[in-house]
């Protein structure tokens, strides 16, 4: 207990028992006071968050073709933590997986058959397809992981070559100086540890759902207070352990399998489904994309009083944003020995591209069906999570595809968790630094016990709408921070020979010497003896 950040710590622990407690006192009133408030901050703030999030991109862009780009996180001579398939695989199992399962197939959907009133779409009809894929590229493509890259690539920058504290505090030492670490720093990492915790809690939530779903369709085992209980206890055991094991141990393998079975999804939907036509929308539904990029991104309904933007595109907005800055530390932390540019590659480029081909195939094959009499909007009756269920029983071997995709649903869940969970430690002690980089067992073991409890509280209760409205709150002041980490990225990439301890890494007009990649560490181990000194400054 005495290395515990008490300011970092405290306060998102007592918001989350004190909601779970007036859940349970006045859940009604509970619901409607969570709502108001994400009506207040959706409705008065969606251009900030519509502008913010389209800043974010263009930093990112300029970030990646600048000078910036040729610095190697950790010092020209650091070899990377991690080769280039296992650095993807857990950048897009952490961060994107659980995600696109569950809304490849149920998004398009409802776009297909409710696209905004506003726009003038007849529902189910040509339009309403090319407006459902291009708005799947909008939410789940580019934009979104601009988002998260700008905290990552600054706090991999400010923790390994600044040599700044594992706070995301770090990250805006460039704009104020070491003035904004301790308290203000501690404060900064309650706001977005709260916002994380709700976001995970909400994200555990669906997925327990999702997986009792598909455990209905294999065995007819009816789904439950009692089997929502068992599916959320075995997810957070199994992520809890692998968390304990460390990074090397738990979540590379793990991420490993589940990329892998994440391509044989994709390769067996596009054989086995209407390929040539999902080629042909793709290829459609992307030019629309082009062409309606900057209206469909900045789009909030204010004009025609539509409240479609605040149910999907700013509703996306304020959960992204509530999960970036703590997911960035993780991001950042795993890309110790890569370039500025390689990082980027890795976490924005190729995530956004697997996200774009992903739903052009699992979606377009959706939107098909429906057209086709499929009767998927039936079986979504039930709920968002059967939708993929009825999907894929169209398929041959419909038991196996489907026992493979629940087992890909929880292993992907306990991916993303096992990250967080390590990072919410990590944040919520002292000592944590590149030489010592494990938080506590037992901060572990606290976290995931937080995060399961809160999910089954809330399933139980509000239901998972509720905690995902918890989680976007965090949205306001994660869009503040992240501006602010914008402007320091952006002070940096001008002149990172000014911030960069590694003084001998750079010519004398201040451009950075480019260095050879070299062979991957591969332990975390090797990286504590090839890190040399640690940060000058304690949490």
């Amino acid at each position: 207990m005495g290395k515990i950040r008490p300011i970092a710590f405290w306060p998102p622990v007592i918001l989350f028992i004190a909601a779970c407690a007036y859940n349970f006192i006045d859940k009604d009133g509970f619901g409607k006071m969570i709502g108001i408030a994400n009506k207040w901050l959706m409705g008065n703030f969606a251009w900030a968050f519509c502008l913010g999030v389209l800043a974010m991109l263009g930093v990112v862009v300029f970030v990646m073709f600048s000078k910036f780009g040729d610095v190697r996180i950790g010092g020209k001579d650091a070899a990377p933590m991690l080769d280039d398939w296992r650095y993807f695989s857990i950048t897009l199992t952490s961060i994107i997986a659980i995600g696109i399962l569950f809304w490849a197939t149920a998004e398009p959907l409802y776009h297909l058959t409710a696209p905004p009133k506003s726009l003038n779409i007849v529902p189910n009809s040509p339009e309403a397809a090319v407006f459902a894929m291009s708005t799947l590229f909008i939410h789940w493509g580019f934009l979104p992981l601009a988002i998260y890259a700008v905290p990552s690539i600054m706090f991999a920058f400010a923790y390994y070559n600044m040599k700044k504290p594992y706070s995301l505090g770090s990250t805006l030492t460039p704009v104020f100086g070491d003035k904004v670490l301790g308290k203000w720093g501690q404060g900064i990492d309650a706001v977005c540890m709260y916002a994380l915790i709700a976001g995970m809690a909400a994200s555990l939530g669906t997925g327990v759902l999702s997986i009792a779903g598909g455990l209905n369709k294999l065995t007819g085992i009816q789904t439950g207070s009692f089997l929502w209980a068992m599916v959320d206890i075995a997810v957070v055991l199994t992520f809890v352990l692998s968390s304990i094991t460390g990074l090397f141990n738990g979540i590379k393998r793990l991420s490993e399998i589940n990329s892998i079975v994440f391509f044989i999804m994709a390769i067996f939907v596009f054989v086995f489904g209407p390929t040539f036509w999902l080629l042909n929308i793709g290829a459609e539904a992307f030019a629309n994309h082009l062409q309606t990029f900057f209206t469909k991104a900045a789009f909030t309904g204010a004009a025609a009083g539509d409240p479609w933007a605040g149910w999907w595109t700013i509703f996306y907005w304020c959960n992204w944003l509530a999960w970036a800055p703590v997911s960035g530390m993780f991001l950042g932390r795993i890309s110790y020995g890569h370039t500025i540019r390689k990082a980027l590659t890795v976490q924005f480029v190729l995530p956004a591209l697997f996200d774009i081909i992903w739903m052009v195939i699992f979606g377009g094959a959706a939107i098909h069906s429906e057209l086709a009499g499929g009767k998927l909007m039936e079986a979504m009756a039930q709920g968002p999570e059967f939708a993929v269920y009825a999907f894929l029983d169209q398929y041959p071997i419909a038991l196996i595809t489907i026992s493979v995709f629940v087992f890909c649903m929880f292993l992907s869940y306990v991916t993303g968790s096992d990250a967080y969970t390590t990072t919410l430690g990590g944040m919520s002690t002292t000592g944590v630094s590149p030489a010592d980089p494990e938080p506590a067992m037992s901060m572990k073991i606290f976290w995931g016990a937080i995060i399961g409890t809160l999910t089954w509280v809330m399933i139980s209760t509000a239901g998972v709408d509720g905690v995902k409205m918890l989680s976007n709150l965090g949205g306001g002041p994660a869009l503040l921070l992240e501006l602010l980490i914008c402007f320091a990225l952006v002070k940096v990439a001008v002149n990172p020979s000014h911030y960069d301890t590694f003084k001998n890494d750079y010519h004398a007009d201040g451009s950075p010497i480019k260095s050879k990649a070299k062979k991957a560490l591969m332990s975390e181990e090797a990286v504590t003896e090839a890190y040399h000194g640690k940060p000058t400054l304690k949490v």
